[in-house]
């Protein structure tokens, strides 16, 4: 056990009582662990396997306004969304950035009425979307962020800038639009940024991963599931946020509930080595209808292509990945806006897929599913508040609604706000500054300074001071350095090689993650867990195999990196 855990397992020992202990360690539930700290009560968060690891690892990594609500009539929705979206700029903005979307439009007026479908109960496949449609929506968008506006307003271009802004694009765009959304580079590390924020103001607060919340008699237990270790705990309320394993997580606790409350959607994404299609969308994400009517997605994604995505009820919740049958179907997607562009699975260097937490519905295209949220209470000798929905963008006002909540359960009052919080590394952000900073006082070359900056914002110096001075890089395919991987093992809850490479890093996702460097990274975990040459080796195996069967990435393809010296640095 880490020192780091160490000491939060004795703090449950001491004492396990809490006025609310928070089930599932995805971005909501860690948003609303943030929210109660900062009013004063002692808060317990508990997540079974790595933070962050579920659906909130598994995002478009877009951090947007939901455009298509509008169609849904969800006008509440979008407004909360903009707002929230304009928070995280300005919260995260070392995290959170600007990214100008293109709609291409192929026809004048075709959608008009799925708006009007929606408000009278009507299920099926929307029409595909014209120019009036969307230019009507995008007005709307403008007009909700007019009295804030942080992005520019949208704008219309005919075929003939179209073709000049976007040569491959497809010929059958006769019109295309751009607005600004966002989108964030490294959503996990926000989660764990929130954690290590209420370290700081709430140290009496509890954030434990690989951690288990188990009935005992009248009482509950919680379980280490890395070392076996139990401890019982006393909780005021608890606040499901466990997602699509809401429903499980609510009879597993001895609450009772009529019927399921949420039900799953299945999105997978690829992310692209393809240096045409990346230039081809001249900085610009596409947002675009596929032939089914669904919308897809492709943006640039650091220095590849982030493309997706698919949306397919899942009946029962489990840990997914990307299947052939959706590799096929995104790949067709994206050729059909750029018909010239060569596309091949060959390109893939990750995959990756989530669940979707919605709320139960009737409806039979899951593109009309709302994503609002919601927070619903089950009585109980120890009350239940179970978060059913939402999305990435919003879990801060989800968290906030269901503080709220558990504050009134227990006769409490609010005493601060999160709205204009900043996150982290968010605090103080002056990119500049940092990077003046980071080569006065450690003369770093400009790729590491930018990889620090990227990842850590106003931290980044903590980070560079916590390496030691003959610290070497991992790679020369990447920036990580044997240091900083030693520094985030030590700070930030790291039990597993899978926690370094797909969460507390972005080697993975980044397509640079080769065997040199999970060899690195096994070594630095090894000195700093103390492991033997059987436990090193069994989490070298374990990562592999996650890789191969949730990722795309084979073994033999890691081993291939080193051999071809990819020049992409992570």
């Amino acid at each position: 056990m880490s020192d780091q855990r160490d000491t939060q397992w004795q703090a449950l020992v001491r004492d396990g009582a809490f006025d609310v202990v928070v089930v599932g360690g995805g971005v909501n539930g860690i948003g609303t662990y943030r929210d109660l700290a900062l009013q004063g009560l002692r808060v317990l968060l508990v997540e079974r396997n790595d933070f962050a690891s579920g659906c909130s690892a598994a995002p478009s990594r877009m951090i947007h306004g939901g455009l298509r609500y509008l169609e849904n009539g969800e006008f509440d929705l979008v407004r909360e969304s903009l707002r929230e979206r304009d928070a995280l700029l300005e919260n995260a903005p070392h995290m959170v950035y600007p990214l100008p979307t293109l709609i291409p439009i192929t026809s004048m007026f075709s959608g008009m009425f799925n708006s009007m479908a929606s408000f009278v109960g009507a299920g099926g496949t929307p029409a595909r979307r014209g120019a009036v449609p969307i230019k009507l929506g995008l007005a709307l968008y403008d007009w909700i962020t007019r009295k804030r506006r942080m992005l520019p307003r949208h704008r219309f271009a005919g075929a003939e800038r179209t073709r000049r802004d976007w040569p491959k694009l497809t010929r059958m765009a006769k019109f295309s639009a751009v607005y600004h959304d966002a989108w964030i580079g490294f959503p996990e590390r926000l989660c764990l940024e929130m954690i290590a924020d209420v370290a700081r103001f709430a140290p009496g607060c509890v954030a434990l991963n690989y951690a288990e919340i188990r009935r005992n008699g009248q009482g509950f237990d919680l379980r280490c599931t890395r070392r076996g270790a139990e401890v019982p705990i006393v909780p005021g309320l608890i606040v499901n946020a466990t997602g699509a394993w809401l429903d499980e997580t609510v009879s597993s606790l001895g609450a009772r509930a009529e019927g399921r409350m949420v039900e799953g959607t299945k999105g997978s994404h690829l992310i692209l080595e393809n240096p045409e299609l990346l230039s081809a969308l001249n900085g610009h994400m596409a947002y675009f209808e596929n032939e089914d009517g669904r919308v897809c997605i492709v943006f640039p994604f650091h220095d590849r292509v982030l493309a997706g995505s698919t949306d397919i009820r899942v009946a029962d919740p489990t840990r997914v990945r990307c299947e052939p049958e959706e590799t096929a179907y995104i790949l067709a997607s994206l050729q059909r806006i750029f018909p010239e562009i060569a596309l091949d699975p060959r390109q893939i260097v990750f995959s990756y897929s989530g669940i979707r937490p919605l709320p139960k519905s009737d409806q039979d295209f899951t593109g009309r599913i709302s994503r609002g949220h919601d927070v619903r209470v089950l009585r109980g000798d120890v009350t239940q508040l179970c978060m059913i929905g939402g999305k990435w963008t919003t879990f801060r006002a989800f968290a906030e609604q269901a503080a709220d909540l558990a504050l009134a359960e227990l006769g409490r009052s609010r005493r601060t706000g999160t709205l204009g919080r900043q996150i982290g590394g968010g605090a103080k952000f002056d990119a500049k500054a940092t990077e003046q900073d980071l080569q006065r006082e450690f003369a770093l070359p400009p790729g590491r300074i930018r990889h620090l900056i990227a990842r850590y914002g106003s931290h980044a110096a903590t980070v560079a001071a916590a390496c030691p001075p003959d610290d070497a890089r991992l790679a020369p395919t990447t920036f990580y350095t044997t240091g900083e991987i030693a520094h985030l093992i030590r700070t930030e809850q790291v039990e597993t090689l899978c926690d370094l490479a797909l969460r507390r890093t972005d080697l993975a996702i980044s397509g640079v993650l080769s065997m040199r460097i999970i060899t690195a990274l096994a070594a630095v975990l090894c000195r700093e867990r103390g492991l033997t040459t059987e436990q090193t080796e069994r989490q070298i195996t374990n990562l592999v195999q996650d890789l191969d069967h949730y990722h795309s990435v084979t073994a033999e393809t890691l081993k291939l990196r080193d051999t071809q010296g990819n020049t992409k640095c992570a």
